[in-house]
């Protein structure tokens, strides 16, 4: 009977220290995923914003005669869309085809055929206005530079996005006559403010689809939206994240170039050349679409039908305190710095399409 209790109470002590066992192993191995998730988050996350090259930093150098002259193209392109023109979109249907119109006829003075994609909603035709050079080694390889030339409701959208199509229509200008090696296209595109905001109304979303319909292989989409306004003021930078403002600065005087995800490697390529070109500040990420502010632009069309786009913004309404007021007019935007952007672009467009030594 003594030796059949003291087994008894052998096997009720082993059993609470057998289950001891099995959670220290189960913490353990909880433990080491907790850390190998750890290390992949911190991975993806980095990914997303660690970006190739440095942003300069420093006093910007005086604008080259090239520069001079681009900023007051630039200038008289917005005075004319957001100031003689003014507020362009669907209730000011005539102030749009005004603004289609003045940028069909540029395009044409720089040498292209214009092609205008017209689509009808609510018994309103509305033009996507499109330019293109034939790519000469990889023509089947397309990289588009757009921006829309609408303006919101109730204002006359100078940086949003006078700037933007201003922009286009410069650098297609730029451009003109060159031989790079994909096909470059240079879109205005219209409607993208509300109500035809993510909507099949929208013209970008219009523009996508057909490429995707033509079995068209676009490889680069670079959206310009609201690209005109700086500031060196601390504080003058908002991001939608709270973790966001420890790591990128608090001045709003970079460029951004911002695109989701999938779209990481078009992103890091677009900022490399940018920097390695540019003395002017820039910053760039890819997050998550869902993330506010990421798909806020003509690149988001793209995304719907599995292409590469990227949005290239100077952060607007986590900025410009003038965004979609009245008050967005043709003084607010800073066409000295919009210059610089522009060339640093045309460096980023000429090695995104093949093309070397650009306005050479």
């Amino acid at each position: 009977m003594r030796r059949e209790v003291v087994d008894e109470r052998d096997t009720n002590k082993n059993r609470p220290l057998g289950v001891q066992r099995l959670f220290r192993v189960a913490l353990l191995l909880l433990t080491v995923l907790v850390i190998i998730l750890g290390i992949l988050i911190s991975w993806g996350w980095l990914t997303m914003i660690q970006m190739p090259g440095e942003s300069y930093r420093g006093e910007l150098p005086p604008l080259t005669q090239k520069e001079v002259a681009l900023r007051d193209a630039l200038q008289r392109d917005v005075e004319k869309l957001a100031g003689e023109i003014g507020e362009r979109n669907f209730l000011h249907y005539k102030e749009l085809m005004a603004a289609a119109d003045f940028l069909d006829a540029s395009f044409a003075q720089a040498g292209y055929k214009v092609q205008r994609q017209g689509y009808t909603v609510d018994n309103q035709t509305y033009y996507n206005l499109e330019v293109e050079i034939p790519g000469t080694q990889r023509a089947d390889e397309i990289v588009i530079i757009g921006g829309h030339y609408d303006s919101v409701s109730g204002s006359p959208g100078a940086n949003d996005n006078g700037t933007g199509a201003a922009a286009t229509l410069e650098l297609a200008r730029l451009f003109a006559g060159k031989k790079p090696e994909r096909t470059l296209r240079f879109v205005e595109f219209v409607n993208e403010e509300p109500p035809f905001f993510f909507s099949e109304g929208m013209g970008s979303i219009v523009y996508a689809s057909r490429c995707k319909q033509r079995s068209e292989k676009v490889v680069a989409m670079l959206s310009l939206e609201t690209i005109g306004y700086y500031s060196d003021k601390i504080g003058s930078q908002r991001y939608p994240l709270p973790q966001l403002s420890s790591i990128y600065p608090l001045q709003g005087n970079f460029i951004s170039f911002v695109g989701n995800v999938d779209s990481g490697s078009l992103v890091t390529d677009a900022i490399a050349s940018f920097r390695r070109h540019t003395k002017f500040p820039s910053e760039g990420t890819a997050l998550p679409n869902e993330i506010t502010g990421v798909s806020w632009s003509d690149q988001w069309s793209f995304w719907q039908q599995g292409y590469p786009g990227i949005m290239v913004t100077d952060t607007a309404p986590f900025r410009y305190p003038y965004y979609h007021t009245s008050n967005d007019t043709p003084d607010k935007v800073n066409y000295d710095r919009l210059a610089r952007v522009v060339v640093g672009l045309e460096y980023a467009i000429a090695d995104l399409s093949g093309l070397s030594q650009p306005g050479m």
